[in-house]
């Protein structure tokens, strides 16, 4: 998304919804794209990574993670000739460490093009990236989002848009996915800014619902 294509969302959405009318205005600027990952290899490590754990931790365990490589983010390839015990060393688990393996092979053997993903549709990119060990649809949407900037992505996995429409829409409870889903019907084809301003509601980052 381009600047302009930032300004048009903002308008569209501050006609159909006057919720986020009032977000924007609160919130200023949507922050998507200073959010972005340009290493789509970095973006899924840093997913991976960033797993079950608070942004304190994650951030800690991927400064000693890059500090293994003289503090340069490293390819699949520089990861993949790295031990096991120096990887745990760092703060990963055994099973995060399965799951960086199977990234790096998968761009290594070519199965996961990360290129290609670009000019894929949200769908099938999403089915390209869930077949890594350890990503599911919701890393693989945040990646759509932070790193592809695709516009119309609606994460219904995420604890803080549940919330977040909860509490600005006025639910008592919170609201099953079909309603997300259906106040959402008024945010395309810009979801993904649309759920910018609900997190930024919350003081919040996108947060996996277990």
């Amino acid at each position: 998304m381009t600047t302009a294509d930032y300004a048009r969302a903002r308008r569209l959405l501050a006609r159909r919804d006057p919720v986020l009318r009032d977000l924007m205005r609160a919130h200023g600027a949507c922050g998507l794209a200073r959010s972005q990952h340009t290493n789509p290899f970095k973006a899924l490590v840093r997913a991976i990574m960033s797993q079950q754990l608070s942004v304190k931790a994650a951030a800690t365990i991927a400064a000693r993670f890059e500090a293994l490589f003289g503090g340069r983010f490293p390819t699949p390839v520089q990861v993949d000739a790295v031990s096991d015990a120096r990887l745990r060393g760092v703060g990963l688990s055994y099973q995060k460490i399965g799951y960086l393996r199977d990234l790096c092979r998968r761009i290594q053997d070519g199965s996961l093009r990360l290129k290609a993903i670009g000019k894929m549709s949200d769908e099938t990119a999403i089915e390209a990236l869930t077949q890594v060990k350890g990503i599911g649809r919701w890393t693989a949407e945040m990646f759509l989002m932070f790193r592809l900037h695709r516009p119309d992505i609606l994460p219904l996995g995420d604890l803080g848009i549940v919330k977040a429409v909860q509490r600005n829409y006025g639910f008592r409870g919170i609201p099953t996915a079909d309603r997300v889903v259906k106040i959402g019907e008024n945010w395309r084809p810009f979801r993904s800014v649309a759920c910018w301003y609900l997190w930024a509601s919350l003081k919040n980052a996108p947060l996996k619902d277990s």
